[in-house]
């Protein structure tokens, strides 16, 4: 079970999951902490401030519905602070002094900016009040049953932000991204949930395998292991 602060209709049947921050999948401008769940954008005084930085997390998403949590550890500023999620081609990093909301910039990205405005395709709306405070948690449940991501804030529902997403027609993952100097994120609850028998022998099987490649070496039946490949 997860931990009781996550939203009931959060924790009910959910698992606790394992991914973290990809160190092959980041902006030269962002630095992981050794166990890979805090994020610091901008730190280096030679890269601090020069564009967009923007890191992915190790686990992409096609099935089931998954939640994970963002703190704040620093009160967000400037241009652009966000989370969301992305394709595998979603841009992860800017130079040449572009400050943009990069999460949401062309259709391979979703993402909320601590101002409150949500972006997708190049296009913006104003979906929730700013949170300029420290400390504070961000909640992202992206359900691809129902092709649905849903906000939390501290543990109240925002609402749906975005639809459509289980017709994307790629894996989905996680994904923040700063403009501001010395921006702290770091990964809190991670769970995911799977409606039917076959896909959570199919996780399981996942969550032991370093890389999908493992998979023709099983001893499984070829129906199985096609499955596994898709998963």
């Amino acid at each position: 079970m997860l931990p009781s602060y996550v939203p009931q209709s959060i924790s009910d049947g959910f698992a606790e999951d394992c991914w973290e921050w990809d160190i092959n999948a980041k902006s030269p401008a962002a630095q992981l902490s050794p166990c890979r769940r805090a994020v610091y954008f901008h730190i280096d005084p030679v890269l601090k401030s020069v564009g967009t930085a923007g890191v992915r997390g190790t686990k992409g998403f096609n099935h089931g519905e998954h939640y994970w949590e963002i703190e704040f550890l620093e009160p967000p500023y400037g241009t652009s602070v966000m989370v969301g999620a992305g394709t595998r081609r979603a841009l992860l990093h800017t130079g040449n002094y572009q400050f943009i909301n990069m999460l949401g910039m062309d259709s391979e990205s979703w993402g909320l900016s601590y101002k409150g405005t949500i972006w997708h395709d190049g296009q913006s709306r104003q979906y929730t009040e700013p949170f300029y405070e420290q400390a504070t948690i961000i909640g992202i449940n992206l359900n691809l049953y129902t092709g649905t991501m849903t906000f939390y804030r501290n543990g109240q529902n925002l609402g749906v932000a975005f639809s459509g997403l289980n017709k994307v027609g790629a894996s989905l993952y996680p994904i923040a991204s700063s403009t501001a100097a010395e921006t702290e994120l770091q990964l809190g609850v991670r769970g995911c949930r799977f409606h039917s028998l076959q896909e959570w022998c199919l996780y399981t099987v996942l969550q032991n395998l370093r890389d999908k490649n493992h998979i023709n070496a099983l001893p499984l039946p070829e129906l199985i292991k096609g499955l596994l490949k898709e998963f």
